[in-house]
Order: C-alpha cells, then sequence, then structure tokens
C-alpha cells in the first residue's frame, strides 16, 4: 500500500460514520451547502422543505432505524429524536395540458440516479438516499450536489419539451397532437407549489 493510500484511508477512518441520520442532523448538512431548509409535518410525518435553481423540493424520511437516536435525544421528542436509515428528495410539479408522451420515459432511459414519474395532474423527480451500513458526512453533501445538478437537468429537460413533442408530431404526421404536447412551465409565486403548464 502507498503512502497516498494509506493517507486516504487514514482520512476516511477518522470522519465519523453516518449509519443513520436524523432530521435535524440532515437540516444542518443541508444549511452547511447554503440550503435554506424548514420542517414541516405533513400527514403525521416531518419532512424538510427547501429549493434548488427556484424550485421548490422535500425531504421525506423512509426507515426508522431500530436502536439509533439522535445524540441529543435526551432534550428531544417525537420525530426529532428518529434517526433515519434512508430518505427521499422529492420535487413535484403540477402539470397543465398535455406532456409529450416520451417526456418521463426519456428522462429515465437517459438519465441516472433520480427517476421521473408522471402521477396524474402530478411530475415527481425523486432520488433515494441511503444510509445504511454507515457513510460519511462527505457523502451526504454529495449527494446534495448531485440533486441541484439533477434539478438542473430536469429544468432543461421540461424546456426541451417542444421539440420533443414536435417529433412525437412528425412522427404521427398529425399536426393537430402536436399541439397538445405543448405545454408550459410557469414559475411559482411564493409559497405556491411549482407548476408545468
Amino acid at each position: 500500500m502507498d503512502n497516498d493510500s494509506t493517507n486516504a484511508n487514514a482520512a476516511v477512518s477518522n470522519e465519523e460514520w453516518i449509519e443513520a441520520v436524523g432530521i435535524e442532523q440532515l437540516a444542518q448538512v443541508f444549511r452547511a451547502a447554503g440550503y435554506r431548509v424548514t420542517a414541516a409535518e405533513q400527514n403525521g410525518a416531518v419532512q424538510l422543505m427547501s429549493a434548488s435553481q427556484g424550485v421548490g423540493f422535500a425531504v421525506r424520511f423512509g426507515n426508522v432505524a431500530a436502536g439509533f437516536t439522535a445524540p441529543e435525544a435526551s432534550a428531544q421528542t417525537g420525530a426529532d429524536a428518529l434517526r433515519y436509515l434512508d430518505y427521499t428528495l422529492s420535487c413535484v410539479l403540477q402539470v397543465q395540458g398535455e406532456l409529450p408522451a416520451d417526456l418521463v420515459a426519456s428522462w429515465n432511459r437517459t438519465k441516472r440516479f433520480a427517476r421521473l414519474a408522471n402521477h396524474g395532474p402530478f411530475l415527481a423527480l425523486e432520488l433515494d438516499v441511503v444510509v445504511a451500513g454507515g457513510v460519511s458526512g462527505r457523502y451526504l453533501r454529495s449527494t446534495i450536489e448531485l440533486w441541484d445538478r439533477l434539478i438542473q437537468e430536469f429544468l432543461l429537460h421540461l424546456r426541451n419539451r417542444p421539440a420533443m413533442a414536435a417529433q412525437e408530431a412528425a412522427a404521427r404526421q398529425d399536426p393537430a397532437d402536436a399541439a397538445k404536447g405543448d405545454a408550459a412551465v410557469t414559475q411559482p409565486a411564493a409559497g405556491d407549489k411549482a407548476t408545468l403548464q
């Protein structure tokens, strides 16, 4: 083993491994990365709310880690004291109008890490993050950077949808169908959900 590998291994072993993450702990990681984060309760579950590229997103926590509690658990109660093995970063846009039929499939075919799904009037981009087994703080920060990049690519993908709609229309040779695929993205007002028109 050379000195560089030994130094890299020593640096990793000196960094505290995270095997389960708390809500406030993850909120601090986002804040350190420059994000404004607020905790909000929805359907009895606490989630973190933030924004990237002017588009809001949520952090929903998944599986509760048995046997893990937050280090400051003695001063916390309920969800604040729980630790989680995974969480999902989720950006949901409301769809108004029709989207090109291949919009979701083309994203999922050409992009890695985050999946896109159409849920009726909503379009959801989601990225699962697993901490079970142990990850570093650097890993959590890297997933935030990855998420920011994916949202940039997602917005670009949506802006390219008129070209996709035109391709679909040309393939069908029916000009009336091209107008159906022409939806527009609108910037939400403060506090409103993002809308795709």
